[in-house]
């Protein structure tokens, strides 16, 4: 049974060292160590594991961590036709083509929205959306639209986690929650970000069971409330026809 138990202890700070890099593209044992808090004995075991198996290339100059191909190898594996950002690209390209501004796929996580996909805006100045990309749900048009539309449990939990950001008013939130789900879409405008605005609607699939939420994204100046407005029932639209692709 303790060999058990330190078997998985093993696994998961195996795993811990890897989602090192979801913020970081190069990293040494030191960093590590001390994000963790784990001895650099331990770690320097567990980072020779992984270099062996491929998950992790060292650079022999530097003495820092990258990921290694081994990574994209299972990452070629985790698309296929039924996947969301697979399934919708065709008509996030076309509402990218109709609105000229960035469009995003987002999903929850627990207290965070992932970028799933982007398609990036042809306009020389642009909003860039890196797919993979965590953000809270206390900001931004997408997070809101995922906490409207999700179970009531959902916005509950939100409201009493510890770590919700002063600047934000629970009050306003709970406002904000309300309008969207009486308007059908939601916006923000530098909310999270200096300089740059969103719109986005919910994506329920046939089931009437929501899956994303898709949104526009762009320079505050050029996406500006009046735009917003405009833009808002091509998006309610892009998102019912994406959700009758989704089983």
């Amino acid at each position: 049974m303790e060999e058990q138990k330190a078997n998985v202890r093993a696994v998961e700070r195996a795993l811990d060292i890897l989602l090192c890099f979801t913020d970081d593209t190069d990293l040494g044992l030191s960093e590590i160590s001390s994000r963790l808090s784990l001895h650099k004995s331990t770690v320097h075991r567990l980072l020779a594991t992984l270099e062996n198996k491929g998950f992790l290339i060292r650079d022999v100059q530097t003495e820092k961590y990258r990921l290694g191909f081994r990574i994209w190898e299972l990452s070629a594996n985790l698309t296929h036709n039924d996947d969301p950002a697979t399934m919708l690209l065709p008509e996030m390209e076309r509402l990218r083509d109709l609105v000229e501004e960035t469009i995003s796929l987002y999903v929850r996580d627990g207290n965070e929205r992932i970028r799933i996909q982007a398609v990036q805006s042809k306009q020389p100045i642009r909003r860039v959306a890196p797919i993979g990309a965590r953000m809270p749900l206390t900001v931004g048009a997408s997070s809101k639209v995922l906490v409207a539309y999700a179970d009531e449990s959902v916005a509950q939990a939100l409201l009493q986690d510890p770590d919700w950001p002063d600047f934000v008013s629970r009050e306003s939130y709970v406002e904000q929650l309300e309008q969207i789900k009486q308007q059908g879409f939601a916006t923000s405008v530098e909310e999270r970000e200096l300089g740059t605005a969103a719109v986005a609607a919910p994506i329920f699939n046939r089931n009437g069971q929501l899956v994303a939420s898709i949104a526009a994204s762009g320079p505050s100046n050029r996406l500006t409330p009046e735009k917003m407005s405009q833009y808002a029932p091509y998006i309610m639209e892009a998102a019912y026809r994406m959700g009758k692709m989704m089983k």
